[in-house]
């Protein structure tokens, strides 16, 4: 793209700085191209009113695709002759977010063999952070660096010199961002030799006696490659005088907008039962995006990346072109296929759609004007006057479940601009319902353009990266339909499989050598559970019953996950009870928000602690403070204090630091925890089974002479009760009434989050009571609640069940098998929980009879 093809491009007859520099005062100064490339506005923001607003970047202003890509790949091409062939080979570009994520991989392409990488706002599941920085002045201040492979910014090959690093901006205003960058990768890659890119130097002369202060007190070579240079004159309280100017229009734009809408929701009455025929229609464009190519530079991008990339962009080109084609309209008779087409980024997504938009130039010809530009999440005022540089400006609702939170984002000079069509492109994990909401960003563009286009681009997964080479002689978890009858999606088991080993045993006999200290209750399994036919109705009923409940429970849990501890939490269950609610928790986040979270099952016992080397695998695939534990339900809370303590021994041992030892529960009937679904104790369909619940997986097994020190825990997959497994049955029926209960869930997460939810520890003190009064003067033989009480009846030697007076039909099952297995039922009164198993406190194997009923009289 030549210099002057490019100065036609972003000629303006008024400077469209004119209307802030009027008002504020504020200079541009420089050479005789600034002004055509810069304009000015102004932003709420405490640290700086002024915006310089580029031309050619394609962000807030609509520009030709191929000039904003020929204004960055010029520069790499500057770069790449400063460098020489051979250093530019070797040289690593780092382009910084949001703005300038396109202009740097332009660069990079300009250089022909770097390889590229930007920095993101956008926390990924399974990338290990490289590095980070502060960009002081901005909107949203913290960078991450998540490249894929690890030694990318390490440059170089074995035995040679770190290679240059190339840091691309759009402007370079101060220096501050760049000199912190430099300032935090030189201590951990030390290297001989920085360029600085950007589209324009505005630095004062003390910013520039800065930075070579600071590149010679690094002993580097700092050398800086910009396309123009100038400097902005700031007036004395110009900050000050700037907010309130934004604030005095922002009032009047807030007053014609109530106007407008009056009026609107007066022709809105009148015509109330018309059809909108002026809204654009929405259709979605399959790219066929080539496999194994990044959506962008977040984690890396290639030469080889790059190479599969070109070869693909002209089909992709056809294709859109022959969607908008087939969305011609009418025009005096003749059908029309659109003339001035925007492509529309989105944020950090700049690159992709910049070449689609390179590409659609070539595929539509020269009958057809392609703009490009981006959404951005920065608030900037705008100002229908043409000495301002951003005259309209589209308010939607952010769609990628940002990290910082929900909020709003713009998209700037499209309203009003004259399209015929809009695509937008995004990548899949912005490809939400926020997106297509009726204020969501789609429904925005469509009174504005005749046609809109989405495209999606397949957000790149990296490869975990391992946090230390421990990770390579961990074994991988074990996942269906080899180990549960899950989808091999749904979780991936830290256990390793015990399936050919008998570990069986009667339950008197077990809770004889339990309760007289000759073994562990995690040495052994009790044997399965068969339910009779009577059981397995009563579960089914119980499920059709609870289901709506359960759901409920999972999407207030899981949304107060996102809320605290998002975007992309790692979620991982404590086998067996938490497995099935993490499960659920996994597909709410993907149903209601297209998130596919990590799912892991974990082994914790009682008296023995987490599995330490279940910890090591997790710290060495994902940040340990992603991870979320879940649970089903709390009792006493003894399973809460366990991890707490397990998390301090780990860490205190030398293991990763960094796991909050918070469990995340979907009933927490005995106040332990502050995140819960519910606090109400009632029937959880999946506390009524066992194994055929959770997967067909048993509990969890720890006895010495089968679980090494640096082996994960045991567990079993019972594949011979694949005829009675209903754990599919279970996930469907709850995941079915998501839908149903999602406005509740909305009201009572909101609810929650506002709450305290400090835990009150009242089933801890009721327990404590009880063991006390009954002379049974161990906490550990009184599990509370429904869920334990179901678990004392199956798996241990019951003496009584405590009832809550007048507690209904989440009872029922547990008076069938306390009947079953003789056990008295006593109904109490001041009771937290609706019921509470009491296991024998004086066992011998006497205390059964051959029956297997309880016997009174021990």
């Amino acid at each position: 793209m030549s210099e002057r093809a490019t100065r036609e491009e972003t000629v303006n007859v008024v400077w469209s700085g004119n209307w802030v520099a009027e008002r504020l005062g504020v200079a541009l100064e420089g050479d005789g191209e600034l002004r055509e490339l810069l304009g000015l506005a102004l932003r709420r923001n405490p640290k700086r009113a002024h915006l310089l607003v580029s031309n050619v970047l394609g962000k807030h202003v609509p520009q030709r695709p191929s000039v904003v890509y020929g204004a960055g790949y010029g520069l790499g091409e500057r770069v790449r002759e400063l460098l020489g062939e051979r250093e530019a080979r070797r040289a690593v570009v780092l382009g910084y977010a949001e703005t300038a994520t396109g202009l740097g991989h332009a660069v990079a392409d300009g250089l022909r063999d770097a390889p590229y990488l930007h920095s993101t706002r956008r926390p990924v599941a399974g990338a290990r952070q490289a590095g980070g920085f502060e960009e002081s002045h901005s909107h949203a201040t913290s960078h991450l660096l998540l490249p894929e492979d690890g030694e990318l910014l390490a440059g170089g090959g074995p035995g040679e010199d770190a290679s240059t690093l190339v840091l691309v901006d759009d402007e370079f205003s101060t220096g501050n961002t760049v000199l912190n960058t430099i300032r935090a990768l030189h201590a951990l890659h030390p290297r001989e030799r920085y360029v600085i890119v950007a589209l324009v130097d505005m630095r004062s002369a003390d910013d520039r006696d800065r930075l070579t202060a600071f590149a010679a007190e690094i002993g580097a070579r700092v050398d800086l490659v910009t396309r123009n240079t100038g400097t902005v004159t700031l007036p004395d309280g110009v900050l000050e005088r700037g907010q309130a100017l934004v604030a005095e229009q922002e009032a009047e734009q807030a007053e014609q907008a109530a106007q407008a809408e009056r009026v609107r929701q007066a022709e809105w009455s009148e015509r109330a039962h018309e059809t909108d025929e002026h809204a654009a229609p929405v259709t979605r464009v399959a790219l066929d995006w080539p496999a194994g190519v990044p959506d962008g530079g977040r984690h890396g991008f290639t030469p080889a990346h790059r190479e599969a990339l070109e070869a693909a962009l002209p089909a992709m080109a056809d294709r859109i072109a022959a969607a908008l084609g087939g969305g011609a309209r009418q025009s005096r008779g003749r059908v029309q296929s659109p003339r001035r087409v925007l492509v529309l980024g989105f944020e950090e997504l700049m690159y992709a759609p910049l070449r689609l938009g390179t590409a659609l130039e070539a595929a539509l010809g020269p009958d057809a004007e392609v703009r490009y530009s981006t959404t951005t999440r920065s608030p900037v005022l705008a100002v229908d006057d043409p000495g301002y540089a951003i005259r309209t400006r589209l308010v939607f609702p952010a769609h990628d479940d940002p990290a910082d939170g929900p909020g709003d984002r713009y998209a700037y000079n499209v309203a009003g601009a004259g399209f015929d069509a809009v695509v937008a492109v995004v990548d899949s994990t912005a490809d939400t319902p926020e997106l297509h909401a009726p204020e969501g960003l789609l429904a925005r563009l469509a009174p504005h353009t005749g046609q809109v286009l989405l495209a999606v681009v397949p957000s790149y997964t990296p490869t975990p990266v391992p946090h230390s080479q421990e990770s390579a002689v961990l074994p991988e978890p074990l996942r269906g339909p080899d180990f549960s009858s899950y989808a091999p999606e749904d979780v991936g088991w830290l256990l390793q499989d015990l399936s050919d080993t008998e570990l069986e045993a009667p339950t008197e006999e077990r809770e004889e050598a339990i309760q007289s200290g000759g073994a562990h209750y995690a040495e052994s399994l009790p044997v399965e559970y068969q339910p009779s036919a009577a059981y397995q109705a009563l579960f089914t009923a119980a499920l059709e019953t609870s289901a709506a409940r359960i759901a409920r429970a999972v999407g207030t849990v899981t949304e107060t996950v996102l809320a605290e501890r998002g975007p992309r939490p790692v979620l991982v269950s404590l086998a067996r009870a938490g497995t099935p609610v993490g499960v659920l928790m996994r597909r709410w986040a993907r149903h209601r928000h297209s998130l596919d979270l990590p799912h892991y099952a974990i082994s914790i016992v009682r008296g023995r602690g987490i599995d330490a080397t279940a910890l090591r695998w997790l710290a060495a695939h994902h940040d340990p403070a992603d991870v979320v534990f879940v649970d089903g339900w709390t009792g006493k809370g003894a399973i809460t204090r366990e991890l707490a303590a397990a998390i301090e021994e780990f860490e205190a041992a030398g293991g990763p630091a960094g796991f909050d030892p918070e469990i995340s529960v979907l009933a927490d009937p005995g106040g332990c925890v502050r995140t819960y679904g519910t606090r109400e104790d009632f029937l959880i369909p999946s506390a009524c089974l066992n194994s055929t619940v959770s997967g067909l997986i048993s509990r969890t097994v720890l006895r010495a002479d089968l679980v090494g020190p640096d082996d994960f825990h045991g567990g079993k997959f019972y594949r011979e009760l694949a005829d009675s497994d209903v754990s599919g049955l279970f996930l469907d029926t709850v995941a079915a009434r998501f839908d149903e209960v999602a406005g509740q869930v909305a009201d009572e997460a909101k609810e929650l989050l506002a709450a305290d939810r400090a835990p009150t520890w009242e089933g801890w003190a009721a327990v404590e009571r009880i063991s006390e009064e009954y002379g049974i003067h161990d906490v550990n033989l009184v599990k509370p609640g429904v869920g334990e009480t179901t678990r004392v009846l199956l798996r241990r030697v019951p003496w009584k069940i405590l009832a809550k007076r007048g507690a209904g039909a989440d009872l029922t099952h547990i008076r069938l098998l306390a009947e079953q297995r003789g056990v008295p039922v006593e109904e109490v009164d001041d009771l937290p929980y609706s019921c509470v198993g009491l296991i024998h406190p004086r066992f011998t194997r006497g205390a059964t009879g051959a029956d297997g009923k309880a016997v009174q009289g021990a």
